[in-house]
């Protein structure tokens, strides 16, 4: 009996392969939501052929519709490297600029449960969704300074079940917005 897999919660090597296989790679394998995969797949072409980050992306829709999938072909279709994190693990906005400034140049920046961030850190991402910098502010009183760091342009891509969650400034900043909706029976 492996002792280690009952305490370690972490996914061993064999989970995240198989998990890797049992996920849909291309827009091809991804089965339904054609309309929505025939506008990502445009934009995603177009991205390409620029040779810059396609525009920040949100995915709506209830749960269970391929969101995060998507998000995985977008960065298998744009062959960027990707970085995942939810809503609810960015507590403070130096957690985000941790990860921000980890970014390689046109890499895809997953946030799943986007409206469960909180409003300090959906105000942080201002900036660094429109022009590609954070300010980090260090210090206190009169020793305060604020040091900006440029950032790698990247495509951030949110998923939320709760779209209308959002503050109208942070959903403006997604040029592309997307609506999952229910499977046919078919």
């Amino acid at each position: 009996m492996d002792i280690d897999r009952y305490i370690d919660a972490g996914k061993k090597e064999d989970e995240v392969n198989l998990e890797g296989t049992l996920r849909p790679q291309t827009f091809e394998d991804f089965p339904g939501q054609d309309k929505v995969k025939q506008k990502l797949k445009v934009f995603t072409q177009a991205a390409k052929k620029r040779g810059q980050p396609m525009d920040h992306t949100l995915l709506c829709g209830p749960p269970g519709l391929g969101k995060t999938t998507l998000a995985h072909i977008l960065a298998n279709t744009l062959e960027a490297d990707f970085k995942s994190t939810s809503g609810p693990a960015l507590h403070r906005k130096g957690d985000l600029a941790a990860i921000l400034t980890s970014l390689k140049p046109g890499s895809v920046f997953f946030i799943d449960e986007i409206h469960r961030l909180s409003r300090d850190v959906e105000e942080y991402l201002y900036s660094a969704m429109e022009d590609f910098y954070i300010d980090i502010v260090t210090g206190e009183g009169l020793g305060v300074r604020s040091m900006r760091f440029t950032l790698n342009p990247f495509t951030l891509v949110g998923a939320t079940t709760r779209a209308g969650l959002l503050k109208a400034p942070f959903r403006d900043r997604f040029g592309i917005v997307e609506r999952l909706c229910f499977y046919d029976r078919e």
